[in-house]
């Protein structure tokens, strides 16, 4: 299992760089995905996604629609991109701790 180490810790990732176990988040290490991906030091903005995502998780036990996302963390779909370069499944969901999302996000 691939590893990456954050905060000084190796923690097991999937293939695509998704954490394994998404309860050992904190965000302190999603401020270290964020500079491991290139996306960079997280303002407000982000941290509205980043945490609407993982409550929408931890409630659903799945990734929320983008159209929620924008919705509910008041950012518009093009600003979700310019936040999160990589999209926001590969880029938000991942920053966010949690497991690869099926769908689109």
């Amino acid at each position: 299992m691939p590893t990456i180490k954050l905060k000084g810790q190796d923690y097991e990732i999937d293939g695509d760089g998704f954490l394994k176990s998404p309860d050992l988040w904190d965000e302190e290490i999603a401020k270290e995905l964020a500079n491991h991906d290139g996306t960079g030091d997280l303002n407000e903005k982000h941290w509205a996604v980043i945490h609407y995502i993982r409550n929408y998780w931890k409630e659903n036990d799945i990734a929320p629609m983008v159209r929620l996302v924008c919705q509910n963390a008041n950012v518009r779909l093009k600003e979700v991109y310019e936040l999160f370069p990589l999209g926001p499944a590969k880029g938000a969901c991942k920053i966010a701790g949690l497991p690869k999302p099926d769908g689109c996000v």
